[in-house]
C-alpha cells in the first residue's frame, strides 16, 4: 500500500531518515567507496525539505495504515506543472528486490499523469537503480561528478 507520509508526524520522520541513512551505506558499498561523505539531513531538513514523501506500507498488521512498517519511500519535488524531479528512493534493507522501489516509481508516474517531463539521478555505477529507471523509460542524459568522487547521471523521461 503507497500513502502520502505526514512529515508532521515525527515517527514517520524518523523513519524516512533511519532507511534513508541506511541505504544511502547500502548504496555507498554497491558501487565501491571505501569512504563517502556524511549525509547532512536531520529530521528538520526532511521536515521542511518542500518535497512530498510517499510510502510503501507492508500489508502486514490488517486494517490501519499507520500500524504498518515503512518498507520504502519516494520524495519527489515538483517545478511549475510541468516538470517533477524524483529526489529520493530508497528501500528498506531487508525488502530490497522485491519489487517496491518499481512499485513506488511506477505510483509516482501514474498519479502524476499530467506531467509531462521527469527527472531522476542515479549513481552511474548503481546497476540496480540504472536498471529500474531505464525500464519506466527514462534516458540517460548528463553525468556529473560529485564532491564525493561519485559520478551521478541525471535521467529524463519525456511523454
Amino acid at each position: 500500500m503507497i500513502r502520502l507520509l505526514s512529515l508532521q508526524d515525527p515517527d514517520v520522520v524518523e523513519q524516512i531518515w533511519s532507511m534513508q541513512h541506511t541505504a544511502y551505506r547500502l548504496e555507498a558499498l554497491a558501487i565501491g567507496l571505501a569512504t563517502y561523505p556524511p549525509l547532512r539531513d536531520t529530521f528538520d531538513s526532511i521536515r521542511s525539505s518542500g518535497e512530498d514523501f510517499y510510502g510503501y506500507k507492508s500489508d502486514e498488521s490488517g486494517g490501519e495504515a499507520e500500524g504498518r512498517e515503512l518498507l520504502g519511500v519516494i520524495s519527489i519535488s515538483t517545478e511549475a506543472s510541468v516538470h517533477l524531479s524524483i529526489t529520493r528512493l530508497m528501500v528498506h534493507p531487508e525488502h530490497m528486490r522485491e519489487g517496491i522501489g518499481a512499485a513506488l516509481v511506477s505510483y509516482v508516474l501514474d498519479r502524476y499523469d499530467d506531467i509531462r517531463h521527469f527527472t531522476v539521478t542515479a549513481g552511474t555505477l548503481n546497476a540496480p537503480a540504472v536498471a529500474l529507471y531505464r525500464k519506466f523509460g527514462f534516458m540517460p542524459g548528463e553525468t556529473v561528478r560529485s564532491t564525493a568522487g561519485v559520478d551521478l547521471t541525471l535521467f529524463h523521461l519525456n511523454r
